[in-house]
């Protein structure tokens, strides 16, 4: 196949569109090949409008999937009396969990061979009729097969809807919106308990699925009839169906070793040592695949270089952290400082409301900033320090929650760099297939870091104690205050690993001139 050569080819790429000449000429050579280059007929513009509309509709479609994230956390113990299973309950969660990590990087690749219209779509018709089945499940083995149909359509969402946003935004511009939607998953994660428990208590649980019809609706209505103006990018090949399967199977697989792990089997079992095994076996046949296919799944190339490692590793340990303390900090708030399971809902809204704050900060900086990635830097440095704090002191209740919103300013910023970066390092026919694995890799690691601080909590308290979200309310277990704090150290500890990881990853990437009109003239940060 012949290849773009950036010195023989650089009459070629100044004859054309002046944004499409500087999309060429920011890629690597052995990135881009003449069939995967944009389209040289520039699209047709957008009017504000338009995209506004556009916008609005694929955050309709985004609060689907991360309402449906949180909202059947409370309605739980009802599901479980109703059909007098409370042994799988657990299922319910894992069966979504699975299915939406596993499908997260088909979605993506799919969209840049059929077209971004047929995966939302797809993904949002498979979500529609998994909450149809899980509304009218007559007993648990049923719901628990309609929440892996449903987690098939919710992981599509993601990464789809990230990609749209792609195609009608200049990376230049992407950030900002980027900060929108981590706004509705924080809305989403606030909101999905209360409506639960709201549905389960006074009307019924049903209603958790019932209330995605009427969603869904809508967003297909606004989105719909706009699609046809969304610039096209996608290219049609074969697809590499082998190597699809042998991705999802090896997720799936190491998801269960996450999920099973230490808690239903001991972590060197031999049933959770056979099936991590398994998981390596199928990730190493899927590499040695990848390497001989003609048109591969996931073309192992995009995730090398100087920019896709960085930002993947430096995202996936921002979003690691953040799930991490979130599951985990509920039981420290009931156990230090006597919360109820209801106040310690409520102070985890500092983390989550504060880090939409920072990647809103993040988002505006690269608009107007030529080094943009140095917002991130600063940010996850900051974050990386206030973890440090968290690790070495001991506050009251109001200077822990202070520092913890600081913290979650800082890790904020990490999400719309890394994801702009990412879309603007590879041609526009590759945006699907890179926005997938993104989504796949930050998946595969909050269930590994969520895992690991539980790990990190057994191992440092020497006891049994309840984990990952299935806390009782303070005082229900007998743990002292002060062996919790001396605990949760090596928590606070571990979360600031995370950070300082993300920064050296972020000052190792390449930071590579982002496409698009700036909104105001480029300023320079400070050196």
């Amino acid at each position: 196949m012949n290849k773009f050569d950036r010195q023989s080819s650089s009459a070629d790429i100044q004859a054309l569109p002046d944004d499409i000449a500087e999309e060429l000429s920011r890629l690597p050579s052995e990135v881009i090949s003449v069939d995967d280059a944009p389209s040289i007929a520039p699209p047709v513009p957008l009017s504000q409008d338009e995209v506004r509309t556009i916008v609005i509709s694929l955050m309709v479609t985004m609060f689907l999937a991360a309402l449906d994230q949180t909202i059947m956390a409370t309605a739980l113990p009802t599901i479980g009396r109703q059909f007098q299973d409370v042994s799988s309950l657990s299922w319910v969660i894992t069966a979504y969990l699975l299915a939406s990590t596993a499908v997260a990087p088909v979605f993506g690749t799919l969209s840049d061979i059929y077209g971004r219209k047929a995966m939302i779509i797809t993904s949002l018709s498979l979500f529609v009729a998994g909450s149809v089945l899980c509304a009218i499940a007559p007993n648990m083995p049923m719901l628990i097969l309609a929440r892996g149909l449903q987690g098939l359509g919710g992981g599509g969402i993601m990464p789809v809807v990230q990609t749209v946003i792609s195609d009608v935004v200049s990376p230049r511009e992407r950030g900002q919106y980027q900060a929108y939607f981590s706004s509705v998953w924080m809305v989403g994660g606030i909101l999905g308990p209360v409506i639960g428990g709201v549905f389960a208590e006074h009307l019924h649980w049903s209603m958790i699925f019932w209330i995605n019809l009427p969603l869904a609706a809508a967003a297909i209505a606004l989105l719909l009839p706009r699609m046809k103006k969304i610039p096209v990018f996608h290219r049609k090949r074969k697809v590499d169906w082998l190597g699809g399967v042998l991705l999802m199977a090896s997720a799936v697989v190491f998801m269960l070793v996450l999920t099973w792990g230490g808690t239903r089997y001991a972590w060197l079992s031999p049933a959770v040592l056979a099936m991590l095994g398994g998981a390596v076996a199928l990730a190493v046949t899927f590499v040695w695949h990848a390497r001989r296919a003609d048109e591969p799944f996931l073309p192992l190339p995009l995730l090398g270089g100087t920019v896709a490692p960085f930002a993947l590793t430096a995202g996936g340990c921002g979003l690691g952290a953040i799930t991490g303390l979130t599951v985990q900090l509920p039981l420290y708030y009931e156990q230090v400082y006597h919360l109820t399971a209801s106040e310690a809902g409520l102070a985890l809204i500092p983390l989550a409301a504060v880090s939409t704050c920072g990647a809103a900060i993040a988002g505006r900086t690269m608009a107007r900033a030529k080094h943009y990635k140095r917002v991130a830097i600063i940010g996850t440095s900051w974050a990386a320090l206030c973890g440090l704090g968290l690790t070495l002191t001991t506050l009251p209740l109001w200077g822990l929650l202070t520092l913890m919103a600081a913290f979650a300013l800082g890790l904020g910023t990490t999400f719309p760099v890394c994801v702009v970066s990412l879309q603007n390092s590879v041609a526009r026919p590759q945006v699907g297939t890179i926005t997938g694995a993104m989504n796949f890799f930050r998946s595969l690691m909050s269930s590994f870091t969520v895992a690991a601080f539980a790990a990190i909590l057994l191992i440092a308290l020497g006891t049994d104690v309840p984990l990952a979200g299935e806390h009782h309310a303070a005082g229900s277990i007998a743990i002292p205050a002060d062996e919790m704090r001396h605990a949760f150290r090596y928590v606070f500890g571990a979360a600031t690993a995370l950070m300082t990881t993300a920064a050296l990853c972020l000052i190792a990437m390449e930071e590579r001139p982002l496409a698009g009109p700036a909104t105001a003239q480029p300023v320079e940060m400070a050196e």
